[in-house]
């Protein structure tokens, strides 16, 4: 990020802190191609990368008067979005498991397990394979292998042992490997 860049970010996000809503609009316009691409590798789903993303903002645009600028206004919201993922993929769970009562194997609705007789030996690029591994498998690797982060900070995010951690990342390797062999 250059240093303009950061200085009108510092600037946008201290007037949107006081209730300006342009300047909300202009770190709206600054960052959701970013936000966006997180959500959808972390949901592997357009749609629902967009309703996340829209849930982001709304929940940037109440926190934000909690936000103290100690770190950039972009790395605030990269960590904000990751927590939105994160909380609708449990509540997704909860909610098929729910309906599901009994049968509460998370990674049976995983769509690489229902990949149509079609898509057998289609090749496929590395964000179609990501969109494919099963929930916890690519929210692990995005936030491990694109975002950066550590197994502990997962494990914390994710609310799981670091162990599990390390069980999904490794299970998302073989499959992509898997994926992209064919």
């Amino acid at each position: 990020m250059s240093r303009s860049i950061a200085v009108d970010e510092a600037t946008l996000s201290a007037r949107a802190r006081e209730g300006d809503a342009r300047a909300f609009e202009g770190l709206y316009r600054a960052t959701s191609e970013r936000v966006f691409a997180l959500c959808l590798r972390m949901t592997g789903d357009r749609e629902q990368a967009r309703e996340v993303a829209h849930d982001v903002y709304v929940r940037a645009w109440e926190k934000l008067p909690g936000f103290r600028g100690d770190a950039a206004f972009s790395t605030w919201l990269h960590r904000l979005a990751v927590n939105v993922v994160l909380e609708r993929q449990r509540r997704d769970r909860r909610r098929q498991l729910h309906e599901r009562a009994g049968f509460d194997d998370e990674d049976d609705a995983a769509p690489s397990l229902r990949a149509s007789p079609d898509d057998v030996g289609a090749r496929l690029d590395l964000e179609a394979a990501i969109a494919r591994l099963p929930t916890n498998a690519r929210t692990v690797f995005v936030l491990h292998e694109v975002e950066g982060y550590r197994h502990e900070e997962i494990a914390r995010a994710m609310d799981i042992a670091e162990g599990t951690v390390r069980a999904h990342l490794h299970r998302a390797r073989r499959l992509l490997m898997e994926y992209l062999s064919r």
